[in-house]
């Protein structure tokens, strides 16, 4: 099917709904070492909150039990991706995916969070 759906609704913001064992946690990682400022919680004790910094945004949802996939569930771009990559070797992090330049235009790496979501990262070359 060739034909682009023109339904009449246009899509705002979209975030990555990431999933986190421990709420305090996961808030200190994001806040502490990313940067992010907390915008909104919900529950008590807090299962869900977001997460922004400039034109970035995450939800984090409380689950327990989580086992992350082994798959990337986020997507960054950011405009100093060699910044980002030494911070989170600083941090000792679990980097996927070296740090380099890609084929199709950007160079980029992938690491994981504490709760072991992969977060691929990348910057117009």
């Amino acid at each position: 099917m060739n034909d682009i759906a023109d339904h009449g609704v246009r899509f705002g913001r979209i975030a990555a709904m990431l999933p986190v064992k421990n709420m305090p946690e996961a808030e200190a990682f994001y806040t502490n070492v990313l940067g992010f400022r907390k915008v909104f919680e919900n529950g008590d004790p807090v299962g869900f909150m977001i997460m922004k910094r400039d034109a970035g945004e995450v939800h984090l949802t409380l689950q327990p039990t989580y086992k992350a996939p082994a798959f990337n569930v986020a997507h960054l771009i950011v405009d100093d991706v060699d910044a980002l990559h030494t911070l989170c070797q600083t941090h000792g992090l679990r980097i996927i995916k070296s740090l380099q330049d890609k084929d199709y235009g950007l160079r980029a790496f992938v690491f994981e969070d504490p709760d072991g979501n992969r977060i691929d990262v990348g910057q117009p070359i």
